[in-house]
């Protein structure tokens, strides 16, 4: 049984991308050098390892079996990399981190900034994802950290709280929300709302609690930032339902007026995670800690979101 790491590695890329030519341009080789490493894997294994259809490229029973090994050993590999580079100049590898949008515009951009500035030969891959997603990503082990928000089973991970934030509605000042200090998200239903992308985890979390409440939110315009759903509601154009730590320099600067929602839900605890066994490269571990020891975010696990971002 004869094969190299490079073979294990164009596997899991092909796995991932569904696609011989993908994985091949995910490991940069050529189509036919990635089908003969394949072949050569195939025949090192004694059985395929993909079917090949219309849709793409399938793992096979075996296949799916041996991508759960190859994570393992090339986690391990990244790790072995990692603890042995702490004895060379600084921090070097890559991390792959899924986040909600709430977390990802309200405090993990700011800290991931700082990170790579101080650490150039780390890359990071950052891409938001709903809640459920991320944790079943971290627990297939094809991420290495996960920030969520809500409850979830921890099947499969390991947990610890991230941060404290509150979901609120942003209106103009002369909306007739603007009045109040707290409502009901079913009320707010009768008015217009402006949202984040269709795809976003914060439409997705919108629609999904209209639904709750026996209704279906009546959205003006679709937005494909925070930025421009807070410019969008603080012209009058929409209820924008966002995280008070999105919101927080527009409250400040009193473009828009917050109010909160009288509903368990709003307050959003936010929690990170990374795979069971807790095994992570020097590099990510310390970038973990980087997320978790940020002042700001810090701050909300003591004194709560609405106390340290408030206005």
């Amino acid at each position: 049984m004869r094969y190299e790491l490079t073979d294990l590695r164009l596997f899991q890329a092909i796995a991932d991308a569904q696609s011989l030519s993908g994985g091949a341009s995910a490991t940069h080789i050529t189509a036919s050098a990635a089908s003969y490493r394949l072949k050569n894997l195939e025949h090192a294994m004694g059985t395929p390892l993909f079917v090949r259809n219309a849709r793409g490229m399938e793992l096979t029973p075996a296949g799916e079996t041996l991508l759960v090994h190859v994570r393992e050993l090339l986690l391990g590999v990244e790790r072995m990399h990692g603890e042995v580079g702490r004895f060379s100049a600084g921090l070097k590898g890559h991390i792959r981190l899924l986040a909600n949008s709430s977390s990802l515009n309200g405090f993990i951009i700011p800290s991931v900034s700082r990170f790579l500035a101080a650490n150039p030969d780390v890359n990071i891959d950052l891409e938001e994802r709903a809640s459920q997603a991320i944790l079943t990503a971290v627990a297939a082990h094809e991420a290495d950290i996960g920030i969520l928000a809500g409850d979830f089973d921890t099947t499969g991970v390991r947990s610890v709280r991230y941060a404290v934030d509150e979901l609120i509605l942003a209106v103009a000042a002369d909306h007739p929300l603007a009045r109040e200090a707290e409502v009901r998200f079913g009320a707010s239903l009768a008015f217009d709302f402006v949202c984040m992308s269709r795809t976003s985890s914060n439409f997705l979390f919108l629609r999904d609690m209209a639904q709750r409440a026996g209704k279906s939110p009546n959205v003006r315009l679709h937005a494909h930032s925070f930025d421009a759903v807070l410019s969008l509601a603080e012209a009058g154009v929409g209820v924008a339902l966002v995280p008070r730590s999105v919101a927080a320099a527009a409250l400040r600067e009193a473009r828009v007026v917050g109010v909160r929602l009288a509903e368990p839900w709003a307050l959003r605890e936010l929690n990170l995670i990374v795979r069971a066994d807790g095994k992570l490269p020097g590099f990510a571990a310390a970038f973990v800690q980087f997320l978790l020891n940020d002042p700001r975010v810090a701050a909300t696990r003591e004194g709560g979101a609405v106390a340290a971002t408030a206005p």
